[in-house]
């Protein structure tokens, strides 16, 4: 997803060391509340921009210029040029990295909704994937038709902006949506047709069409066009090396998700792991991948199948989210685990895969010997890993194939109907707090082994929820009643109308 370009003006590191210190030391959790207390403020950042005001919600940060004259559209960098960022006085701790997720605590009433989805672009005479050239004409008939201003990469246009909402392109040129955040789930139905719309008025001109599905159903990884982005260049060269299915996920998977907000480090807990338990409920609901290269492949979500073998050092259901001292510190801790993938300095991006982000922060990394990173390095670091459920300062559900306009309004609806409505939240808690992790692992990856789910499965064969969807045998039933039990807690909030 492409980062909007941004200068940061520093603020206190001291200020958000006092606020670690306080969640750890001197209160029992963090919420919102008390960073304005202290007149912190530290729920925002306040992180100013030499031209603007940078808006830190529950989708994406964007930049807020944006004029709305065709005359004058702006255009901005891809990915923030960090050598253009404050200099940094000190090396970053691992409590600034903390203290920069706990930041996104924010009050209920300023909780949001942000969807995010993606889709496949077409000719519509041969079928065959859109090349960049024709991605290119309909980003800037988008941009001119309907004010958006466009992000570029060097001398190629790779996404569009309009207020907090973007278009960026993925490694194969699937076409994404990172929508603004938004208070309510009409609001954001609204933004996906509003988009929509705008998307098939160029593009049918042009020839084009666009298919909602999670795995592309016709062409192979080699039939599909490689997009002009720095990053995907390094992903595409590492990915083969720690797994046999990242290329398809990188060029053949669409998905739909959610950014959902926390009011504390309880709360964030709370959400996350009813967000990591019932992931595979949200696989099964939204399965829509069962093509591959013109034939069926034997599975309802093959798109939920890729990430099982696409790099297991940041994919997968996280089991130390249902430790008793999970909080931000712990997610910390595994990020810095996680192999980073590059830094972009002088404009460019350094290929850093496989290398160790806590030596860059002893100004150790062999691609940068003597560098250490600031805060956006730390945020695009966070980018790059894949689990069922992310923290950034607001928690993603990404266990959903993309599908038709219908499902795109839909999944929002689901994950705020259970992680915004208190009492929906406890009773999904109550669900699955007996779950074991081995329970949860296997209604991600398989079904089959006989002694755990106390019922029969013919010759020991592994099934996959991807797989078998709602169908997978769970306990003494089926995991489609436990989907009915769920479906009935997310319809609480919305018969309420409170979102």
């Amino acid at each position: 997803m492409a980062l909007i370009s941004q200068i940061y003006v520093p603020y206190s590191r001291h200020d958000m060391n006092i606020q670690y210190k306080l969640q750890r030391y001197g209160t029992d959790k963090l919420t919102a509340r008390s960073y304005n207390g202290m007149g912190l403020e530290l729920k925002e950042l306040k992180i100013q921009q030499h031209h603007g005001q940078l808006f830190h919600g529950g989708g994406k940060r964007k930049n807020s210029l944006y004029h709305k004259g065709k005359c004058n559209l702006l255009v901005v960098a891809a990915s923030p040029p960090t050598e253009d960022v404050a200099v940094i006085s000190e090396p970053l701790t691992k409590e600034d990295l903390v203290a920069y997720l706990a930041s996104g605590c924010k009050p209920k009433e300023k909780w949001r909704i942000g969807t995010e989805h993606e889709k496949f672009g077409f000719q519509q005479t041969t079928l065959q994937p859109m090349k960049y050239e024709q991605i290119s004409e309909l980003l800037q008939g988008m941009a001119e038709r309907f004010s958006w201003d466009k992000v570029m990469e060097g001398d190629f246009i790779i996404g569009l902006k309009q207020d907090k909402q973007s278009i960026s392109l993925e490694p194969g040129g699937q076409f994404e949506l990172s929508g603004a955040p938004l208070e309510t789930l009409h609001q954001t139905c609204a933004e996906v047709n509003s988009h929509l719309y705008q998307v098939k008025a160029v593009a049918e001109e042009m020839g084009l069409g666009f298919l909602g599905i999670g795995f592309h159903p016709k062409w192979a990884v080699k039939d599909i066009p490689i997009m002009p982005k720095g990053r995907y260049d390094i992903m595409r060269n590492y990915m083969p090396k720690v797994g046999s299915l990242g290329l398809d996920m990188m060029f053949r998977t669409c998905t739909v998700q959610v950014n959902l907000d926390f009011s504390s480090e309880v709360d964030m807990v709370r959400k996350f792991r009813v967000g990591l338990a019932l992931q595979p409920i949200a696989t099964a609901l939204f399965a829509n991948s069962p093509f591959t290269e013109g034939k069926p492949n034997g599975f309802l979500s093959y798109r939920s199948h890729i990430w099982t073998d696409t790099d297991n050092n940041r994919c997968g259901m996280l089991p130390f989210v249902f430790d008793d001292t999970f909080g931000f510190e712990s997610y910390v801790d595994y990020a810095l685990d996680v192999p980073m993938y590059f830094v972009y300095r002088n404009k460019k991006y350094v290929d850093c895969s496989g290398m160790s982000f806590k030596d860059f922060m002893k100004g150790k990394l062999p691609s940068l010997p003597g560098e250490f990173p600031n805060l956006n390095d730390w945020e695009n670091h966070l980018t790059t890993i894949f689990p069922e459920v992310r923290l950034k300062r607001y928690l993603e559900m990404r266990g959903a194939d993309g599908g038709p306009w219908r499902r795109l309004c839909a999944l929002p609806a689901l994950w705020v109907g259970l992680l915004y409505d208190e009492t929906s939240l406890q009773s999904a808690l109550d669900i699955t707090k007996d779950w074991t992790q081995e329970e949860m692992q296997m209604l991600r990856n398989k079904v089959g082994d006989v002694l755990l789910m106390k019922c029969y499965v013919d010759s020991y064969i592994d099934y996959l929820v991807p797989k078998m969807g709602l169908k997978t045998p769970f306990r003494d039933s089926l995991l489609r009643h436990v989907a009915e039990d769920i479906l009935q807690l997310a319809k609480v909030l919305r018969q309420r109308k409170d979102f």
